[in-house]
């Protein structure tokens, strides 16, 4: 999958969540810090986490991916 850098469009985790249906930041918050939100086929628990497009976000077994940030 694409790496984050400086010329590439880059949005938080859980940013994108919100973005995906998750009602409230703190809500976003708590299933990525509990190990719950997996990017890119791994788990991930850091809620700043870039997320450049073509990234794959699994939430509750449904598949998201990102298309721009």
């Amino acid at each position: 999958m694409p790496e984050a850098n400086a010329e590439q469009p880059t949005i938080r985790l859980d940013h994108f969540l919100q973005a995906c249906g998750v009602p409230t930041g703190g809500q976003a918050k708590l299933l990525i810090q509990s190990g719950q939100i997996l990017v890119n086929s791994q788990v991930e628990t850091r809620r700043r986490k870039k997320l450049c497009a073509g990234d794959e976000v699994t939430l509750e077994g449904e598949v998201f991916i990102v298309t721009e940030a």
